[in-house]
């Protein structure tokens, strides 16, 4: 009888680890900035078909600035609109200004990580999944699941519950991002938050992003 096929070591959890770090940083040296199209849809109850509102908006990332919005185009309710999706803008504005970013960022320095056994096709990638708890406590902080390319250890899709409610009339709030590569960069494709709220019930907010283009800084 012949001898069978051997089986595939498992990854060292610690050098996994090092290498999402790795990664993370390289993503962040390399993008100087970039703009993009994002198509936010806000939907209440079940319906998950007809937004109650929605909004298109180009988003300008510098590194020394951060998040600028231009909205292209705005439809359905305004009061949602504008107790929803523009605080929502505001907020991705801070996190995102310099000194803030870094605090966001998906690596060890924010998240305790710990990875699972086996291997799982997202996207047509082999990933890891890691699981990951905050060191702190943020509504854009996750506690859940991460995965990541198991060739090059980029951000592949992220999915669990914000560590803190976004505020004080909203419940647990599920969140997922998904990324793929562009132009050789792990970047949000399309993104999902799922809450019930004191005012408003169950909410689901959708973003889809479209028509990047990335600055890459040189030599990087």
């Amino acid at each position: 009888m012949g001898a069978g096929r051997p089986a595939t070591p498992e990854p060292d959890p610690a050098a996994v680890i090092r290498h999402i770090d790795a990664a993370v940083l390289m993503r962040v040296n390399r993008i100087a900035g970039y703009t993009v199209t994002e198509h936010y849809a806000v939907f209440r109850g079940k319906d998950e078909t007809h937004p109650v509102a929605e909004m298109t908006v180009k988003t300008t990332y510098r590194r020394q600035t951060g998040k600028s919005y231009q909205v292209l185009s705005a439809g359905g309710s305004a009061l949602v609109r504008r107790l929803g999706l523009v605080p929502l803008l505001e907020d991705e504005q801070k996190i995102n200004l310099p000194g803030n970013v870094e605090h966001a960022w998906i690596d060890s320095a924010n998240y305790e990580m710990k990875l699972k056994p086996g291997t799982q096709i997202l996207n047509g990638h082999v990933c890891l999944e890691l699981a990951i708890h905050p060191k702190r406590k943020a509504p854009n902080l996750v506690e859940g699941s991460l995965w990541v390319d198991a060739k090059d250890y980029t951000i592949a899709r992220l999915e669990g519950v914000a560590s803190k409610a976004p505020s004080v009339f909203a419940g647990v709030t599920h969140m997922m991002r998904e990324y793929d590569d562009v132009d050789g960069l792990a970047m949000a494709t399309h993104a999902r938050a799922e809450s019930n709220t004191f005012l408003y019930g169950r909410t689901v907010v959708t973003i889809d992003y479209t028509g990047y283009h990335i600055d890459v800084t040189p030599g990087n």
